[in-house]
């Protein structure tokens, strides 16, 4: 697992990534996330709610045997019905939902928003200890899904930590925070983080 928990702070947001890639050069506010998103166009990175503990299954776990896996603790179900429900609230436009085929993601996108499709895109890498070539693979299939600009609305990736940190050099946390971005063509923006409380009530 990657784990470097690189902090989003401005100090950081000038620093242009690789492949297209970039963080905003100052970091929005809540309420300016969710203006963005209320106007649509944009990509919403969820990292799956709660699980019971955190450890790395990627090796062990049978896709489609939920029994191998992390899967959502009860809180976790509590916290992806509450994300979803403040997003409804906020009147965001939500278009196509799309989850790894890890169970805890595609739990989080039902309970959040009832419906989703998979993608094996969002899947880690089958390793533990990640060589350079399995940050580039993840980075690559992650950045396939986030600079598709949504038709529809906005455009929700439920997903995980190591495959959106080898895509953006950011390590979303905690479980249930979502990142704002801005898709282009040649790349995407990362333009700021809310955390899984910091919803604002309608």
């Amino acid at each position: 697992m990657l784990r470097s928990r690189t902090p989003f702070i401005p100090a950081l947001a000038s620093l242009a990534l690789c492949g297209g890639q970039a963080l905003a050069q100052d970091t929005a506010s809540v309420a300016a996330l969710v203006d963005a998103l209320q106007s649509g166009g944009h990509i919403l990175y969820v990292r799956h709610a709660m699980t019971e503990t955190d450890y790395a299954d990627q090796v062990a776990a049978k896709l489609g045997d939920c029994a191998t896996q992390r899967v959502l603790s009860e809180a976790g179900w509590q916290q992806a019905k509450a994300i979803g429900a403040a997003i409804s609230a906020l009147e965001i436009p939500v278009g196509d939902v799309v989850s790894s085929e890890y169970c805890r993601a595609w739990q989080t996108a039902d309970l959040a928003f009832g419906r989703y499709r998979q993608d094996a895109a969002l899947n880690f890498a089958p390793a533990e200890d990640y060589t350079q070539s399995d940050l580039d693979m993840m980075s690559a299939n992650v950045a396939t899904v986030m600079t598709q600009i949504p038709q529809d609305g906005n455009l929700v990736i439920v997903g995980h930590d190591d495959p959106f940190e080898a895509a953006t050099g950011i390590y979303p946390e905690p479980q249930g925070v979502a990142y704002v971005i801005a898709p282009r063509d040649d790349g995407f923006t990362v333009l700021g983080r809310i955390g899984p409380d910091d919803w604002p009530a309608s």
